[in-house]
């Protein structure tokens, strides 16, 4: 058994030391104001040469640090999670490779080696999603891997429009080629490419497919990693998208994004699935803010939530694991009583998200909201936010109550216990950073302090949506009491609620069955039809015939002899006469 978690401890005692490198590398970058930026020559031959460069800020060191402390907590309760499974060095090499590209995504200022972490991260969870492998996987798998397939596409064509400039290091060119065509073309694919990474409307489909992964890298995933690589480098270019005209497109995509995917979680039972539309709708607001021009908070919002939802993620894990791999919430509940830990683990997880003040989820949710209320916005966008953070409230208490209010609908037997102490380490790590890591983050990455005022009740409005929203979570999660549940359950707007506005079916069967029907009319008509009756069976049968033909001409039968020599002769008697 030592030896088959031996990968386990090694990689967490490894990334752990590293990100706390990371940590006080980045304090002491912040404090003297520090940019490194290497560069190596690989290949020099004729004319050309291959450059590796990295680039090491305060932004990419905190980052990383980041990834590899979620990385290393995640690996650790795999050691737990997945014990029953035969092949767990693989997976840990498999999350280990994935984390690898997430680093080389972050410290690269060149956009072929974008490309290579960009891919690899595509490429990669892939494995992690159909590792299952079952067909439900599989599907998921497929879908991830096409739609982050367009991003790659982009990405490509943004190296074809760089060879313009004679270097693939963009952040030469961000400041004084701003206006040049060429570069607004290339703002404009790496926006497209960051709305597939991110699951933007219309690529959202994927992100809710990908929970057929393992638990710990649902964990990895969505918190800091995959989902995250396009807001993060919309972050590395923004001084090109603060002017463009596709960046107030993507503002009203990013909050319908958001306001989607909190409707959405309202609507589904998958316990897994409501984390991950929450992951789509936070990913909205960090969109959405960053298409303002704030890329500091979207950054500082990109941290917070990689560090709560990480933990909830985890917590949904242990949950999952004690009931014997069953997802639906409806059989959950009065878990208090019998998980105690977990429970206050996903409590309080659930209260960063909700930005109850003074968790990590607060400051930058609080933040972001205020600069919305402060800038000069339509209602609609307002609508949005606003919205959107009621809803936040209001799934994470249906949840609440579903688990831990309501009663426990499954077999009365059922051993319940909270006493798997790796995978609780692990969460008590996220837990204290899921508390104290917003006021760090706000103290150490912002040099001037954020001081907005508002008037008193635009200054309220969250609170208010936030008790709206508690009191919609308490009327539709109590069943017993109400039938406003059955009622919201039965009416037919639901149907389009609950499917993502139908966006599944628009971006995977709606784009699929033309194709699939159109490939098997040609199978039918042409492969087992009219080319199939010219080539194949046609000659088949042709030469079926010819050698019952011939057939009878190699039977020993004198009759046949003789009239084929009377035949003979007669041809012969003919040819003389002409």
């Amino acid at each position: 058994m030592f030896w088959k978690n031996s990968i386990c401890y090694i990689s967490f005692f490894f990334l752990f030391m590293l990100s706390m490198l990371n940590f006080f590398l980045m304090i002491y970058f912040i404090m003297n104001n520090m940019v490194i930026l290497l560069e190596w020559e690989l290949i020099s031959f004729s004319s050309m040469s291959i450059i590796m460069s990295i680039l090491l800020d305060w932004m990419s060191l905190l980052f990383m640090m980041f990834v590899m402390l979620i990385s290393s907590v995640v690996i650790y309760y795999s050691m737990s999670y997945m014990s029953s499974e035969l092949n767990l060095n693989r997976f840990i090499i498999l999350v280990l490779l994935f984390v690898f590209s997430m680093i080389l995504l972050i410290i690269s200022p060149n956009i072929i080696s974008i490309l290579l972490g960009w891919d690899g991260l595509g490429l990669i969870s892939y494995c992690l999603v159909i590792y299952y492998q079952n067909v439900k996987s599989y599907n998921a798998g497929m879908l991830t891997a096409l739609s982050n397939r367009i991003g790659d596409v982009f990405i490509l064509m943004v190296i074809c429009w760089m060879m313009n400039y004679g270097s693939w290091n963009y952040l030469f060119y961000l400041n004084f080629m701003k206006n040049d065509y060429e570069m607004m073309m290339i703002s404009f694919m790496i926006i497209i490419a960051a709305m597939t990474k991110s699951a933007q409307i219309p690529f959202s489909s994927w992100l809710p497919a990908a929970m057929a992964a393992p638990t710990p890298v649902s964990a990895l995933v969505h918190s800091s990693t995959l989902v995250t690589a396009g807001v993060y480098l919309l972050i590395r270019f923004n001084l090109l998208l603060i002017d463009m005209m596709f960046m107030k497109i993507l503002m009203l995509l990013s909050g319908l994004t958001m306001f989607m995917a909190g409707i959405s979680a309202n609507y589904e039972f998958d316990l897994k699935k409501i984390i991950a539309l929450s992951t789509l709708s936070q990913l909205g607001l960090m969109m959405s803010i960053l298409s303002m021009g704030f890329s500091d908070l979207a950054f500082f919002h990109l941290l917070t939530h990689a560090m709560f939802k990480a933990l909830l993620f985890m917590c949904a894990g242990v949950i999952i694991h004690m009931m014997v791999d069953i997802q639906d919430i409806r059989y959950m509940g009065v878990f208090g009583g019998f998980i105690p830990l977990t429970v206050l683990c996903m409590n309080i997880s659930n209260m960063a998200l909700c930005g109850i003040p003074f968790l990590a989820g607060f400051y930058s949710k609080d933040l972001i909201l205020d600069i919305v209320s402060l800038s000069n916005l339509n209602f609609f966008i307002f609508f949005l936010y606003y919205i959107s953070t009621g809803l936040t409230v209001y799934y994470s208490l249906r949840l609440v109550m579903y688990l831990m209010i309501n009663d426990f609908n499954l077999l009365s037997s059922y051993n319940l216990f909270d006493e798997d102490f790796i995978m609780l380490k692990s969460m008590f790590i996220l837990l204290f950073m899921s508390i104290i890591s917003g006021s760090l983050l706000m103290w150490m990455i912002f040099s001037y302090p954020y001081m907005i005022y508002l008037p008193l009740n635009l200054k309220l409005l969250v609170i208010y949506l936030s008790i709206l929203g508690i009191i919609m979570g308490f009327l539709i999660s109590n069943m017993n009491i109400y039938s406003i549940n059955k009622f919201i359950y039965t009416y037919k707007l639901s149907n389009f609620l609950c499917c993502m506005w139908f966006m599944p079916n628009l971006s995977t069967y709606g784009l699929n069955y033309y194709f699939l029907n159109m490939g098997q009319y040609l199978l039918k008509k042409m492969d087992l039809g009219w080319s199939e009756i010219y080539s194949g069976q046609g000659m088949l049968m042709i030469m079926k015939k010819y050698s019952i033909f011939y057939n009878l001409f190699q039977m020993n039968n004198y009759k046949i002899y003789l009239f084929s020599f009377v035949l003979w002769i007669l041809i012969f008697f003919f040819m003389l006469l002409l």
